[in-house]
């Protein structure tokens, strides 16, 4: 046997090796598993591929991992490998919650499917399954859709108020994005209207830098308040203090000089 070949047993204890499993019989032939032929967009369990895919997704919103594995391996070995990871990855990003890291999980099984192995392997599939199965483990959440749908009616919706004269019926950030206004913070140097107004590195330093609801952790705090205290500048004690205090979670956009008080 070619050295190169790694070998290992089926799961009917059969042997086989890279090369068997490169070429799969499996993939190869196009008809399905009733020996019939495969109709256009038809998965070998005689299921149209599209209704495959919407179960896909409706199982990793719902945490099914039994289906969602399924629904992989089904369209991985009907020759819709392509399908699938063009799909999964939308789920990532649609029904998923923000900041999970299974997207990264996610791209990594597509990289060794696609880019090590092939997509319709034994290993390809295997990658799918795994894709699939931690998808549907991670916390779900359709917050992304949600909020581009509120977003654009929120648009809509103050720019028919505007044409009617009347107040839009939700807050709208634009309609308090300026100077002195609620994000006033946000005009620093940065900005056309920062830089007229005067406000420089320090302003950014003291007021745009500051973090919330904790603060920063120690180690940076005392970078913060070193690197500043090493500036061509001289910084008050409040400044400095104020550049390292914690943004208020009850009151986020405040630029109240006072420190929060606590509980």
């Amino acid at each position: 046997m070619d050295d190169r070949k790694q070998a290992r047993f089926g799961s009917g204890g059969e042997l086989q090796t890279d090369e068997s499993d490169d070429t799969d019989d499996s993939s190869e032939a196009a008809c399905t598993d009733f020996g019939d032929e495969l109709a256009e967009n038809e998965t070998k369990s005689g299921v149209n591929r599209y209704t495959v895919s919407s179960l896909l997704q409706k199982a990793v919103r719902r945490s099914d991992e039994e289906t969602a594995a399924w629904a992989a391996w089904e369209l991985v070995r009907s020759g819709y490998a392509w399908n699938f990871w063009d799909r999964i990855n939308l789920y990532v990003v649609e029904d998923l919650r923000a900041g999970h890291d299974v997207a990264l999980v996610v791209s990594r099984y597509e990289e060794l499917a696609r880019e090590r192995w092939s997509e319709d392997s034994w290993r390809g599939r295997l990658c799918a399954v795994h894709a699939a199965l931690a998808a549907a483990r991670a916390p779900s959440s359709r917050e992304s859709a949600h909020a581009d749908d509120f977003f654009s009616e929120l648009s809509d919706e103050r720019a028919s108020a505007r044409e009617e004269g009347r107040e839009p019926r939700y807050e709208h950030p634009a309609d308090e994005l300026e100077p002195d206004g609620k994000y006033d913070v946000a005009f620093d140097q940065h900005t056309y209207e920062g830089t007229r107004l005067g406000r420089d590195g320090a302003f950014f330093r003291t007021h745009g830098a500051r973090v919330g609801p904790d603060g920063e952790p120690e180690l940076s705090r005392q970078w913060r308040l070193q690197s500043m205290q090493l500036e061509d500048r001289d910084y008050t004690e409040a400044e400095l203090a104020r550049a390292v205090r914690p943004v208020d979670p009850a009151d986020k956009w405040s630029q109240d000089d006072e420190p929060r008080r606590e509980d």
